[in-house]
């Protein structure tokens, strides 16, 4: 397995692998990475002839200046991870390599970026577009592997690559939980053995609420799920939103759509650490 920490020594490298005619798939990651992260570069392995992992901390998409100082970095366990699970290149540059100058681009695609995760984190959308953009430009991918955790994030990158035309197929991933169902996060880490505990009450209501809401409306669902979390001491739901899977609008009515998740951003602890998940009541 390769490391490079330049765009000229990972273009290098990536010319030895289309010399041979191999298919590149592509990881985008900011570390810390866990057993979620290692399924997308397992399936990028299987389908693709070499497997770039990017290792990067993304400033451009931190709205808060605290959570992107205390974001995780943990560069040398990463490669360990990344050498066993068969990956071929690992991108891990500076913010000066990545930002020579200031991005001014602006990426907007509402009403997908402008519902949940964009109302509240203002820049933060602009920022995934910015870096997975570049990304994209840099590396060339056939195949982009991106974790379903982040529901509303891939609606964004596919709007952003059916906008620029960028030749890449994009492959969302299941979410892959702990043994107690709490949904795989670089920011568990930041959480105490009590807080980790506690946490678990976010899956096991998201999953619960599925056989609720086959006899209760979307309104009742959305209330059920929102009051027993925040009777939770330690837990403080900043969102929850039951919407169509493709427009990522509300619902009203279990009929308005084929395809409906809920999508949920949980404050959790002391800190607290803001964590975020995902269910799928019909479709």
């Amino acid at each position: 397995m390769l490391v490079v920490s330049t765009v000229k020594e990972l273009e290098k490298a990536l010319a030895a692998v289309r010399e041979k005619g191999g298919k590149i798939g592509l990881v985008p990651t900011m570390g810390a990475l866990h057993e979620g992260h290692a399924s997308l570069v397992r399936r990028s392995v299987a389908e693709n002839g070499a497997t770039v992992v990017s290792v990067f901390v993304n400033p451009t998409q931190f709205n808060d200046k605290n959570d992107l100082a205390n974001y995780p970095r943990t560069l040398e366990a990463d490669c360990a991870l990344l050498d066993s699970l068969g990956a071929s290149i690992v991108f891990a540059p500076t913010v000066e390599e990545v930002y020579p100058e200031p991005d001014t681009r602006q990426f907007s695609y509402p009403p997908i970026d402008t519902v949940m995760e964009g109302a509240r984190r203002p820049g933060h959308f602009n920022g995934v577009c910015q870096i997975v953009s570049k990304l994209f430009y840099m590396v060339k991918p056939d195949r982009a592997y991106f974790g379903e955790k982040d529901f509303q994030q891939i609606a964004v990158v596919r709007a952003m690559v059916n906008a620029l035309q960028i030749p890449v197929e994009l492959c969302p991933c299941p979410i892959v939980r702990e043994e107690s169902g709490l949904a795989l996060s670089s920011r568990n880490t930041l959480l105490t053995p009590e807080e980790k505990q506690t946490a678990v009450n976010i899956s096991k209501t998201l999953f619960e609420s599925v056989k609720f809401s086959s006899n209760h409306s979307v309104a009742e669902t959305q209330a059920e799920v929102t009051d027993r979390l925040n009777a939770i001491d330690g837990l403080e739901v900043e969102y929850f939103e039951i919407v169509d899977g493709i427009t990522l609008q509300p619902v009203a009515d279990w009929t308005e759509a084929p395809y409906i998740v809920g999508c949920i951003t949980v404050y959790c602890g002391q800190r607290p650490v803001r964590l975020i998940d995902n269910i799928k009541y019909r479709g």
